[in-house]
């Protein structure tokens, strides 16, 4: 501390100067001081004394030492002391672990001091101008002051720097750094300036952001790299996700088919470390940001072909059936391969063929389910097969048919395990998570598949010994009646409702069974406990399913019956109030957010994203469907029979309208053909017309000429050769003459029919057009 004391001065014995007292002086120094070693000092003074009297510091020095970074730019010595200064301001000290109310006092003193920096954004841009400064001094504690800035006060910092001409292609050349703690502490910076700010993250990925990181990932040693390979994931997770523009730019730019070797794991999975898994954690977030859910449906198909056509699915699929692979992997990389096949059909047949490495090789898809309805596996692991499971069945109906099949008794293979054994395994074992697991599981083989839901009718089950087999459907219903577990009868009743949806014959035989309908009046009636009301709300839907969806095919049970059994033990009100219960459920609004199911506990797992679907479609319709009178429903029926012949005679006439507007097109052609033929026959009459008087021109001339030769000579045989012409020729003459008259006569007549026949097709045409008028007219004013 002695050349603190050098550049303040000493004070008179026992008077020892107060820490503000020497920082206004040393502030006076730097002010006044017209030597660049005297403020140099002056400067490194304050840097020393900035941790211990931060808020002094900050509240006398921070516009001096913004003055120096102004005015001295020549000397990097003052300028480095001077962003060191101004870091400790910002920047609590992270090297002690002050109390929390100390903590936040200090954190509050550093947006306080952010504040006062930044409210003269020009501040920013200078500190955007000393980065391109190479000396190290100057520019690693720039880049430490700007992200503890953005730290500190992240939004306003970010518009400051989006607005500064090139202040994003400044720090990009960061990353270019030779100078590996620069390089480094650049991608911590980047981190902070992508957060939540879409523009900037276009900037920095248009500025070759993922070429520059890709290549940094792999100098590093990909998933065996350091805590360097964490912060470039990051950034790049920050930059991908929520940003469909640099998604694209991504997939465009052929960067998936790079992740690929990220995936290699070799035989020996044994002792990895924690970087490593943290690594390959992010790499297959990394994955999934690009086929992700919430992601427009043709960007994400986009990106699950491009991962298999480069063999990244078939990676991940190695890494699935791997032995040794850490528990945390293992559930992320089912999570990542759930996502990479949802709703693609190639990738789907791809997954359903991969076999895992035991012996005999089992499908992939039934060593998960294994793992699903086993209660000794951990719950996330569980609840990840489950989503891949659904995400393999969604809108995929050869493999919905190929689960339903191994259930049916023709296919049923006594020497080797099923998916659709292990499905009624885990849907009848004590265990009710795995009852409610393979409950969804089975609904999910059914969604939108009416063929499935008759399939499964036909399975059989056989009880125990020396009793005939159930149905698949009424051991479901006997297992809800014996009292289960709240989780167990959700899962069954989700089951049974997504079952005989639009389904009658479902329907129909589930009404079969007598017990069932009592069954579900006496649990929507009763008065039971919070935890039942859900129970209570899925019976109602349950039921009410059963009427939307009845065909009258069973006396007893027909829409109007249930309709009046309601009435009369539950009351209608009462029922529409139980079946609002569902989506009133604290869990039903996070299930219905997104696909993957997120669970805290087993407890919470009660409601399927698919399920929620279904509700939301149902509610409204049996709502209306039970509270409606039966006149009410005879009323609709009548409009509704009426709008269907209303409909079918709409359709007649519009086939009317079509073979008219076909004959008048072809009336049109008709006459379009005929007017051209017609101007043809005007030309030839004209030219037969020209010819006939060129003829009767050399006809009259000759026969002057012939009568006068006569009256000289009175010799008739020199007179035929008037003019070189014998009589011979003079009578061909007349003769073509003639013919050509009778020509010109008979194209007169033909030229008559034609205008006759386009007056007729005029007037046919004209009363067409008029009846199609009217009949459009009469049209609209039944529909108005």
């Amino acid at each position: 501390m002695n050349y603190i004391w050098e550049v303040v001065g000493r004070h008179p014995t026992g008077q020892q100067p107060t820490g503000a007292e020497t920082i206004q002086k040393l502030c006076d120094r730097v002010a006044s001081s017209t030597l660049l070693e005297d403020r140099r000092d002056a400067v490194r003074a304050l840097k020393s004394l900035s941790k211990k009297y931060r808020m002094e510091v900050g509240t006398m020095a921070m516009d001096h030492l913004v003055r120096i970074l102004q005015t001295d730019r020549a000397d990097t010595e003052i300028l480095g002391y001077a962003l060191d200064t101004l870091y400790n301001i910002v920047c609590s000290d992270e090297e002690e672990e002050p109390e929390e109310n100390q903590q936040k006092q200090e954190e509050d003193l550093g947006v306080q001091f952010t504040d006062k920096f930044i409210q003269e954004p020009d501040n920013i841009t200078l500190l955007l101008t000393l980065l391109e400064e190479f000396d190290f001094h100057v520019r690693w504690p720039g880049v430490k002051l700007l992200t503890a800035l953005l730290k500190s006060q992240c939004a306003p910092v970010q518009g400051i720097i989006l607005v500064s001409p090139m202040g994003v292609s400044r720090l990009m050349d960061l990353l270019a750094d030779s100078r590996e703690v620069i390089r480094n502490d650049g991608l911590l910076l980047l981190q902070q300036l992508t957060k939540g700010n879409t523009a900037i993250q276009k900037i920095v990925a248009f500025e070759n952001a993922f070429e520059r990181l890709l290549e940094i990932i792999t100098e590093e040693g990909s998933s065996d790299g350091g805590i360097v390979v964490e912060d470039c994931l990051l950034l790049l997770l920050n930059l991908l996700k929520n940003n469909s523009s640099n998604q694209n730019f991504f997939k465009e730019g052929s960067y998936i088919q790079k992740m690929k070797p990220w995936f290699e794991v070799g035989d020996d999975n044994s002792g990895w470390s924690a970087q490593k898994v943290t690594n390959l954690h992010l790499m297959l977030q990394l994955v999934r940001v690009m086929v992700s859910p919430v992601n427009s449906p043709g960007a994400t198909t986009s990106c699950q072909k491009a991962m298999f056509q480069c063999g990244l699915l078939q990676q991940l699929c190695t890494i699935l059936m791997a032995t040794g692979v850490p528990a945390d992997i293992l559930t992320e990389t089912i999570n990542t391969v759930s996502e990479v096949i949802r709703g693609s059909e190639v990738n789907q047949d791809y997954f359903a063929s991969v076999n895992a490495p035991s012996n005999p090789p089992r499908p992939a898809i039934v060593v998960l389910l294994m793992s699903m309805v086993n209660e000794r596996q951990p719950f996330v692991l569980r609840c990840a097969v489950l989503y891949c499971f659904q995400c393999f069945l969604y809108k995929n109906h050869k493999g919905q048919g190929e689960i339903v099949a191994t259930l049916l008794p023709s296919t049923i293979d006594a020497n080797s395990i099923s998916a659709g054994q292990l499905l009624c395994g885990g849907l009848f074992s004590a265990d009710s998570l795995s009852n409610w697991c393979a409950a969804v599981a089975l609904a999910h083989a059914l969604q939108d598949n009416l063929t499935q839901k008759e399939q499964l009718l036909r399975v059989q089950l056989a009880t125990s010994l020396g009793k005939p087999p159930v149905s698949l459907l009424q051991q479901c219903t006997n297992i809800l009646s014996q009292g289960s577990r709240v989780q167990t009868k959700v899962g069954l009743l989700m089951l049974l409702c997504t079952w005989i949806s639009n389904c009658p014959i479902a329907v129909m035989h589930f009404l079969h069974n007598q017990d069932n309908v009592p069954f579900l009046t006496g649990q929507i009636s009763e008065n039971l406990g919070e935890d039942e009301r859900l129970v209570q709300g899925l019976c109602a839907l349950l039921l009410g399913i059963c009427i939307y969806y009845n065909d009258n095919s069973l006396e007893n049970y027909t829409k109007e019956k249930l309709k009046q059994l309601i009435e009369k033990r539950i009351g209608k009100e009462n029922f529409v109030e139980k079946l609002g219960f569902i989506t009133k459920h604290e869990l039903y609004s996070r299930a219905a957010q997104k696909p993957q199911p997120a669970f805290s506990t087993p407890e919470h797992m009660l409601f399927d994203h698919e399920f929620t679907k279904l509700v939301k479609e149902l509610e409204g319709m049996i709502t209306k469907a039970v509270l409606r009178s039966s006149e009410e429903e005879k009323k609709e029926e009548e409009v509704k029979k009426t709008l269907e012949q209303h409909d079918s005679i709409v359709t007649q006439y519009k086939e009317l309208i079509r073979e008219q507007d076909s004959q008048i097109n072809e009336l049109k052609e008709q006459v379009t053909l005929q007017s051209s033929q017609n101007e043809k026959l005007q030309n030839t009459i004209t030219q037969q017309f020209s010819q006939i008087q060129q003829h009767k021109d050399q006809y009259n001339i000759l026969k002057l000429k012939l009568g006068k030769d006569n009256q000289q000579t009175g010799n008739q045989a020199e007179a035929a050769h008037v003019n070189g012409l014998q009589p011979e020729e003079l009578s061909q003459l007349r003769e073509q003459l003639e013919e050509l008259q009778r020509q010109n006569q008979l194209l007169q007549t033909q030229l008559t029919e034609k205008d006759s026949l386009i007056t007729s097709l005029s007037t046919t045409l004209q009363s067409q057009l008029q009846i199609a008028f009217q009949q459009t007219t009469s049209i609209s004013i039944s529909k108005s």
